[in-house]
Formats: structure tokens, sequence, C-alpha cells
């Protein structure tokens, strides 16, 4: 039951190229940039990431997808991020953009065993009606496109089919931690990071706290040990600012 690793180096050893892995965090808030700079750090690649963005230019996932170790992403907001623009519009990285609830919700549906549910989110847009642009050919012409989705009807209300995300790996940034695996997030740094700890089947997490099983009051605990493989104490981490906004 002791889950609780001695390095983020270890910890993310045994993840090879080509994997499915979510990533929790929100612009630069609980984003989990020790475990993400271990696995620069590793080397694997070829990879396909889940979370609500990709990262920005020099920190976070930014880092991997500067090195080139990203080959797709699945995310609601692509922007704050010049290479990520870069890569998308040559054709180098391939893009399936995501409403955010709708993202979140095919997380938490991967995590419970859920392959598909039905959302009005997009209904009437091109993620129902497909043509999204998922890759570009470097020319301004779409290589790759997004296909339309399965619609049904309930209640007089028509709703769009989107399938759970079951990663083979994730990747979370909590406040506290047991070594049982139970996390307490702090904050708006819960944000994505309970969902994409649920669809991981190999969950790694890094905690800035680690207590003892039975310190944490059972009603706090927001994301169960059941969903967490690997716990990593990293200590306090300062939490980045994305846009400085100064007086002059």
């Amino acid at each position: 039951m002791d889950k609780v690793v001695a390095s983020a180096a270890e910890a993310v050893a045994d993840i090879p190229d080509g994997v499915t892995i979510a990533v929790g965090g929100f612009g630069l808030v609980g984003i989990p940039e020790i475990l993400i700079n271990a696995l620069l750090e590793q080397g694997a690649t070829d990879l396909e990431t889940v979370s609500n963005n990709c990262g920005t230019d020099g920190f976070g996932l930014g880092l991997l997808l500067e090195k080139g170790r990203i080959r797709r992403t699945i995310s609601s907001y692509v922007g704050a991020n010049k290479e990520f623009a870069r890569q998308y519009l040559s054709g180098e990285l391939e893009v399936e953009l995501t409403p955010q609830g709708t993202l979140a919700e095919r997380m938490r549906a991967g995590g419970a065993g859920i392959p598909a549910f039905f959302t009005p989110a997009g209904v009437g847009t091109a993620v129902e009606e497909g043509g999204l642009p998922l890759r570009y050919d470097g020319h301004g012409g779409i290589k790759l496109a997004s296909q339309p989705k399965e619609t049904r009807e309930f209640d007089g209300q028509t709703y769009v089919m989107e399938r759970g995300i079951a990663a083979d790996y994730a990747l979370v940034h909590a406040w506290k931690g047991d070594r049982h695996g139970n996390l307490v997030y702090r904050a708006s740094a819960r944000n994505f990071n309970p969902p994409a700890a649920a669809s991981g089947r190999i969950t790694i997490a890094q905690v800035e706290y680690l207590v003892e099983p039975g310190e944490l009051d059972p009603n706090e605990i927001h994301t169960p040990g059941i969903h967490v493989q690997r716990v990593v104490p990293v200590g306090k981490v300062e939490v980045g600012i994305e846009n400085r906004t100064v007086r002059s």
C-alpha cells in the first residue's frame, strides 16, 4: 500500500515511447512540472498528451513540445504558446481541439469505465459536423480533418456522442498526499487534476506535502488512492505567472 517513490526520475523511468499521457493543470497552475521535467530528461518521445493546454513557451508541456517529443495532443486551449502554433500550422503536430467541459468529462468518464457519453456541447458546429483541422500540410491546406460524430435526440434536444479517454499514464500535482495515494488539491490547482488522475491506468502524483495514512480527513480527499499508483514528494512548488501585468 505504500506508493511513495523516492524521486521523479524513478517514477517516470518506465514510460515508453508512443503512449498517451493525461496531464493535470490549467495554464501554469497545478501542473506537474517536476514530473514533466523528469520525463524530459528520461527521453520518451512520440507522445500523445491529454491536457487543457500544452504548456507555455519554455514551461510545462511546452518543454516537451520544444524538443519534438509530442506527436499529438488533445486540448481545449491552444493559445499562449508560439511554438505550439508553429508546429500545428507547419504540420508537425496533430491537434484534437475539444470543448473544455467535454475534455474534463472525457477524462472522468474514461476513469469511471464509461466508453462514451452524450453532451450538448458542440452541437451544430464543426465539433459535431467534422472538418476541424487535426493536422495541416505545412502549406496552408488541411491534411487530416475530424470526422462527423454520432448524434442522438433526448427529450427534444440534440446531443453529440463523445468518447471517454483512458490514458496509459497520468501526471498530476497535488497539495497533500498520503502513502496510499489519497490526494488533496489546493484552491484553483484542483482544476483538471482530478479527471486526469482518474483517466490514467498508471497515475503518478507529485505532492508538496506527504502525510501518513489517516492524517487526511476523508471528507476532504479529492482523488482517492485507488486512482493513484505512485506518489512523489517534491516539497513546496511556486506557481509561475503566465501573464505579468504591472503599472508603468
